[in-house]
């Protein structure tokens, strides 16, 4: 059956060898509907983020680039502003039916940390073709913060799918009627639109912008830092705020998202057009996100934002994002936020779980 495979499916093709990993697949890397990537024992610094193109392998063309190479194997910085290279402990061997989309992690976003992934012969980032044979790597590039990694993290995951499964606006206008997706009216324009929250309750925080000069992020020490070591509080009592060229934000949504259990979602960017600034960097939304049977009751979507050449002004109720569902070939025995120890359901404007929870 058509449609993004569930977390019993991932198992499924990790047995028959489609998945294949040294060392082997945790249990705790499958999630509902994708699989997390885990770094391997070096990283290679590298001139310039590339694509291995069509005949070409990533060795290959990591001979050309590299500057030289790290041992992560007790722990290395990667230095805000460079560009790295890190093979993977996963690798794959789809079949012709399978093809397959990664995508940063919610925290690793949320840190503005720039990760994609690259293939053998690849011409995209991110999109695996089906039937792909070969080696995984991530491109990873700290914006932001530099950070400390060791093998075996998880800064990536990968979604699998058979053929095509997004759902078109009269098919998603449908599952709204069915069941509400949004807690108020749904902007349906390839896909559900997001909009930006600059009226949050009872607050004038609205956000959070990343300083410029911090100290190091351990990615393995979770509710350790300060936030105002590393975040200035972007506030506004109009609705709303100026984008300042080159900064980074944490922002949140006006709406509340409901994931059902036999969907998944991805964020997109709305349009180019729209204004002087990206969002999203992570992207999957899981079956169950924000779902009354996974325990939720609508989760909002952080926004990662980046503004570009020039200031910006952004409103309260701005759309800047999109939700495109997809159908689930089946549903997943473990949903979003059920027994998981999934950081972000029921979240609001939230930092990524390295930070304390401010008082």
């Amino acid at each position: 059956m058509n449609g993004v495979c569930p977390n019993q499916q991932i198992e499924a093709m990790i047995a028959g060898g489609e998945i294949r990993a040294e060392p082997s697949v945790l249990p705790e890397q499958i999630q509902p509907a994708s699989l997390d990537l885990r770094l391997g024992a070096v990283a290679y610094r590298v001139r310039a983020s590339f694509l291995a193109g069509a005949g070409h392998s990533v060795a290959d063309r990591l001979a050309e680039f590299e500057m030289h190479r790290i041992d992560l194997s007790q722990g290395a910085v990667l230095e805000k502003g460079c560009v790295y290279l890190v093979p993977l402990m996963e690798s794959l061997a789809l079949t012709d039916e399978i093809n397959a989309v990664a995508n940063a992690k919610s925290s690793t976003g949320r840190l503005d940390l720039l990760t994609r992934t690259i293939t053998d012969g690849g011409t995209e980032f991110d999109r695996i073709p089906a039937g792909y044979t070969g080696p995984l790597y991530a491109e990873i590039c700290p914006r932001s913060f530099s950070v400390l990694v060791r093998p075996g993290m998880r800064l990536n995951q990968i979604r699998f799918r058979r053929g095509q499964a997004v759902l078109d606006d009269t098919a998603l206008r449908a599952l709204h009627a069915e069941m509400p997706l949004v807690d108020g009216p749904a902007v349906i324009q390839d896909g559900l639109g997001f909009s930006v929250d600059l009226r949050l309750p009872g607050s004038d925080l609205v956000g959070y912008r990343a300083k410029p000069h911090t100290g190091v992020i351990d990615l393995e020490r979770i509710g350790a830092y300060d936030p105002a070591e590393y975040w200035e509080e972007v506030r506004s009592r109009d609705g709303r705020i100026i984008l300042d060229p080159g900064a980074f934000y944490i922002l949140v949504s006006r709406e509340a998202v409901h994931i059902p259990p036999l969907y998944a979602a991805e964020m997109a960017p709305y349009l180019a057009m729209v204004g002087e600034f990206r969002v999203h960097y992570a992207g999957f939304f899981d079956p169950g996100f924000g779902h009354a049977q996974a325990g939720g009751a609508g989760s909002r979507g952080v926004l990662e934002v980046r503004c570009h050449e020039a200031p910006f002004v952004l409103e309260h109720g701005q759309i800047v994002g999109r939700l495109v569902y997809e159908k689930m070939a089946e549903q997943p025995t473990q949903l979003y936020g059920a027994g998981i120890a999934s950081n972000y359901q029921g979240q609001g404007l939230k930092l990524s779980k390295h930070f304390k929870t401010p008082q």
